[in-house]
């Protein structure tokens, strides 16, 4: 079971929106993503029907027709009676095995890297230009350190994208959320293809802190460029490996 990592409701706020067409179909897609990319981890459960049904502006009826389609692909299961609920049965699947998804290449792949690179400095960008409140610096700080203490490799994925999520949402921008969510469902996709490597997380991690010195003190441009180097670090691995 992937440990709990922090954050104080924000990301599931910041992630899940109203669907506008396709209402089920999209009630899925965002759900599904959302477990993914861990906001919300193995062993926790969703919220409540009516908080769910509000956030993501559907019916009652449609968000259970999303979860039953959740539940039978393995995502999560239901307690039923007292104290039951949505429980994540969902682990990231262990790089290079067969569980992990099909993988971008050639084209693809640098069409999703091509894509982080622009929304998630422009994202970092943001963040630093906000007025940040004792808590938001504060989860900032917490979501960083939660990749660099990860116990494991599927932790450490989920609280990377984790920490990526936390930039975004600090941008306040809901089209810059919903972009870098975009960006990393395709990038966990990649990741997951590729063996995990401890200098490349050691390098990773100390970008993260370059990331959130910048925001942190406010210097926008320094935030952009910090996450722009991040990002080249990233896809230049990517594409040595994927080609």
């Amino acid at each position: 079971m992937t440990a709990h990592l922090p954050d104080v409701g924000w990301l599931p706020a910041a992630v899940l929106r109203p669907a506008t067409a396709n209402v089920f179909e999209t009630t899925v897609e965002q759900l599904a993503t959302a477990i993914r990319l861990g906001v919300f981890v193995d062993g926790e459960q969703l919220p409540p029907e009516r908080e769910l049904s509000e956030r993501l502006g559907v019916a009652r009826n449609t968000l259970r027709d999303a979860i039953a389609a959740l539940r039978d692909s393995g995502l999560v299961t239901t307690r039923r009676g007292r104290g039951g609920g949505t429980v994540v049965t969902y682990t990231t699947p262990e790089p290079g095995s067969s569980a992990a998804p099909p993988v971008r290449r050639g084209a693809a792949l640098a069409d999703a890297l091509g894509f982080r690179r622009i929304v998630e400095p422009g994202a970092a960008w943001l963040a630093a230009r906000q007025e940040l409140a004792g808590d938001q610096r504060a989860w900032l700080v917490s979501s960083a350190t939660a990749v660099r203490e990860a116990s494991d490799t599927g932790a450490h994925r989920i609280a990377d994208s984790r920490f990526h999520l936390a930039v975004a949402t600090l941008s306040a921008s809901p089209m810059v959320i919903e972009s870098v969510t975009r960006a990393q469902a395709a990038l966990g996709e990649m990741l997951a293809a590729i063996p995990v490597l401890p200098r490349n997380i050691t390098h990773s991690c100390e970008q993260h802190d370059a990331v959130v010195a910048a925001i942190l003190a406010g210097d926008a441009d320094a935030a952009r460029a910090a996450m722009e180097e991040h990002c080249d670090a990233t896809s230049a691995l990517l594409r040595g490996l994927l080609g």
